[in-house]
């Protein structure tokens, strides 16, 4: 797959981005300190994979992390940065592993967060695609519905992928496919539970990245 991933976004320009892809991630309260550990972990460890590390700088990815819990609460904790070389993946992992987490103990606004992410994507206009990677371990339960929104971040050419966390709710995969994901190949991947994150999220990253454009 990498060599296939690498021969096609040699045609990109050298300056070309083709996928802006924001880490959207749930912290509300249902998520302990070390399940939180667990996701920040485990998506420094994906990003630090060799072959998503070739894959972000083949397809000079610009990435994003942003927190989110309640309808008020979302934040940019990592502003959009390009992977121009796998020096700067290796810094983003650092930076991911490093980030405090911005709040606990408030509820779950999946499309309030959807809503914030997608205004940052104003940020890389030059990007080809847009994709918000969005996890969590539960359903939305306050603030705007998911579904709600999915017009909108198909009208602002934005795909939405979900990533389940599925150890509090069974049904919270057929959720995400119904009310959360939207966009031209959306998909959902499932994580059995905290400690299946890290497979997940690296299964799901490298489906988001190895798809150039160009």
């Amino acid at each position: 797959m990498a060599t296939t991933i690498a021969l096609a976004a040699a045609a990109l320009p050298a300056s070309a981005c083709d996928v802006a892809l924001a880490l959207t991630v749930d912290v509300s309260g249902s998520i302990s300190p070390e399940e939180y550990r667990l996701q920040m972990d485990g998506l420094a460890d994906a990003l630090e994979q060799s072959t998503i590390a070739d894959a972000l700088v083949a397809t000079q990815a610009a990435l994003s992390l942003v927190q989110w819990t309640g309808a008020s609460r979302q934040e940019l904790s990592i502003d959009w940065r390009r992977m121009k070389s796998l020096r700067d993946v290796a810094e983003m992992a650092r930076i991911v592993r490093a980030t405090p987490r911005a709040w606990e103990h408030f509820s779950t606004a999946i499309g309030n967060a959807l809503l914030f992410t997608a205004v940052t994507f104003e940020a890389v206009p030059d990007c080809t695609r847009r994709v918000i990677d969005v996890s969590g371990d539960g359903s939305s339960n306050e603030g705007t519905p998911p579904a709600a929104v999915r017009a909108q971040m198909a009208a602002m050419g934005i795909t939405v992928n979900g990533l389940a966390i599925a150890d509090i709710e069974a049904n919270l995969t057929p959720y995400y496919h119904n009310h959360v994901i939207t966009g031209d190949g959306a998909f959902v991947i499932t994580a059995r539970d905290y400690a299946d994150y890290p497979r997940a999220i690296e299964r799901k990253l490298l489906a988001e990245i190895g798809r150039p454009t160009s």
